[in-house]
């Protein structure tokens, strides 16, 4: 294994070589040069390095104008100190002399060419190959230096090989005096020697400097006189010895760098809060919960949905309490003035059909207020859809009913005894409700309307609502009575000539028009809004489709029966006929 290792640094080194020595002179400058029986290495950077970006490997030239480096130069000066002090003594290192070899490494060339120059062998000045290099000798004893990280890994990775120490392995045993102080190291080879703490004061191109305080290791104690200390605050204010301030509430800390105390402060975001624990990630707030930008904590959300107990539903519900008891109301009396008439005119017992599927799509309505129940989600939509369909499928086949008697039974009589004999009025009453009801069953069974709470629109609430509104099956039961109301008043208005009594064009066109704005509002609105009055929105829709359906065709007949007894008279309704006869005689 070592005889690999050798073989691969030195083809390492040779490449080294061939770069390192072609571009240097292979001279030590005399002037960084001690002799000694010993001989110790210094790499240190007496001058600065380009900062110029460089795209391949260049040699830089340590020699340049203006690049002179006081850190390097006193590192320099300490190790030619520290080697003329051991010689001198005639204590540490008797009848032996240590000598150095001072290197300026300024770059990465000038590190590899030092590394290389203290590997060399003495005189040849080159580099041997050898299987064994435990018994490699070259030229220095041990090295100093370099004094950055980068560098000192280089020139690790080149020296290990060879045995070469940065004298540390044995400094824990050194113990000598220097001008009355000890200077010694403990195991971990820090230095346990004592120090002054000393403040330069540097006013322009002149210094001083005052002692402060000192630290001793035998005793271990450290002294400092802050009343001595000037610092640059206004008032000699101590200044905070912090990277960044504490955040502010609800703020977390974005660390910048490497360091956990450097760090910007950026606000929670909103349905997220600052946990004291952990004052550098937000955590996000629970489902029910909800917080703004900013916050330390998570509030409860606000559930709503349309409460029996609002303004609001105070209103609808008058109005629509009110519109059943008018439905009741009509059916009672037209139950007592079956015979008459207007009542057979309006299509008799098929009245009370009309009647009632208003009143179911009423009741229906009921189901919008207090908290969506699965019953309420399941029938509200569906109920209303259906009953609607029915009045609308009576009112087009009575519509449709009256043109063929006045229209058709003489110019078509084939035609009219078929829908007379077939009971065409009520077959198409019953298949029109069928397919509505098969549409609702559908809806019902393959889209399910059920109660949910929805917490996406509104980040502080938790809305309870019904899944109908936006289903497949909610759109076709919508379309269907859509097609029903357009076909109802294309019948009206081919009857628009009928005999009087007999004419509802107006009050027909009226009711499904104003059936069409309602719902025309109502999505317009559900486009725009999200609130929890959205249902309210709903339950006037509906409100004003039955309310509009009702008062375009019974209001009218009510009105005669009450107030115009006169005019709900068989006479009254035979004159009606014979003048109609006659306009359509003359033309």
């Amino acid at each position: 294994m070592l005889l690999c290792t050798a073989r691969l640094v030195g083809l390492q080194l040779l490449i080294f070589c061939c770069w390192a020595f072609a571009c240097h002179s292979t001279e030590s400058s005399p002037e960084f040069t001690l002799p000694g029986d010993y001989l110790l290495a210094g790499l240190f950077p007496l001058h600065s390095g380009s900062l110029q970006v460089r795209h391949r490997p260049e040699v830089t030239l340590c020699d340049r104008s203006g690049s002179f480096n006081e850190h390097g130069y006193h590192l320099f000066q300490a190790m030619r100190l520290g080697v003329e002090e051991i010689n001198n003594s005639t204590a540490l290192l008797p009848n032996v002399t240590l000598g150095y070899q001072l290197y300026d490494v300024c770059s990465d060339s000038a590190n590899v060419y030092a590394t290389l120059r203290v590997l060399s062998l003495p005189g040849p000045h080159h580099i041997e190959l050898q299987g064994d290099l435990l018994h490699y000798s070259p030229t220095v004893l041990a090295v100093i230096g370099p004094d950055s990280t980068n560098r000192a890994a280089t020139t690790a990775a080149l020296l290990s090989p060879f045995l070469v120490p940065m004298l540390l392995e044995q400094i824990h045993k050194v113990n000598f005096l220097l001008h009355k102080d000890t200077v010694t190291f403990n195991d971990n080879r820090d230095p346990l020697s004592s120090y002054n703490i000393i403040a330069w004061d540097w006013n322009g191109p002149k210094w001083t400097f005052t002692v402060l305080g000192s630290s001793t290791w035998s005793p271990v104690q450290l002294n400092i006189n802050e009343t001595k200390i000037q610092w640059h605050g206004k008032d000699n204010q101590v200044p905070k010895s912090v990277c960044s301030s504490d955040c502010l509430e609800g703020h977390q800390r974005v660390v910048m760098g490497f360091h956990h105390c450097c760090f910007e402060c950026v606000p929670c975001g909103a349905g997220t809060f600052l946990n004291k624990s952990d004052l550098y990630r937000c955590q996000p707030c629970g489902k029910e919960e909800w917080a703004p930008e900013g916050s330390q904590t998570c509030f409860p959300r606000t559930v709503v949905f349309l409460a029996l107990h609002e303004h609001t539903s105070w209103v609808l519900l008058a109005a629509n309490t009110l519109l059943l008891l008018l439905l009741l109301g009509t059916a009672g009396l037209f139950a007592w003035h079956l015979d008459t008439p207007v009542v057979r005119s309006a299509g008799g017992r098929l009245c009370f059909l009309m009647l009632g599927s208003l009143a179911a799509g009423s009741g229906s309505l009921y189901g919008f207020f207090g908290e969506p129940t699965r019953p309420a989600c399941l029938l509200r939509q569906a109920l209303f859809a259906l009953g609607f369909t029915t009045f609308l499928s009576c009112l087009t086949v009575r519509s449709f009913q009256l043109i063929i008697i006045f229209k058709f039974s003489i110019k078509v009589p084939t035609f009219y005894h078929a829908w007379v004999q077939n009971h065409g009025a009520g077959l198409f009453v019953i298949i029109s409700s069928a397919a509505q009801l098969l549409i609702c069953l559908t809806w019902l069974v393959v889209w399910t309307p059920l109660p949910t709470r929805e917490y996406q629109r509104f980040p502080h609430l938790v809305m309870l609502e019904c899944t109908e509104a936006n289903s497949l099956g909610f759109i076709l039961a919508f379309l269907y009575n859509g097609l029903l109301s357009i076909s109802a008043f294309a019948c009206s208005y081919l009857g628009k000539d009928l005999p009087e009594n007999y004419n509802e064009a107006k009050c027909v066109t009226f009711s499904l028009l104003f059936n069409f704005v309602s719902w025309i509002a109502f999505f317009t609105t559900a486009s725009v809004y999200d609130g929890k009055y959205l249902p309210a929105a709903n339950m006037m829709a509906g409100l004003s489709s039955l309310g509009s359906g009702f008062g375009g065709y019974f209001l009218p007949k009510c009105y005669v029966i009450l107030c115009r007894p006169d005019l709900n008279s068989t006479e009254h309704f035979q004159a009606s006929i014979q003048d109609y006869t006659r306009r359509c005689g003359s033309t």
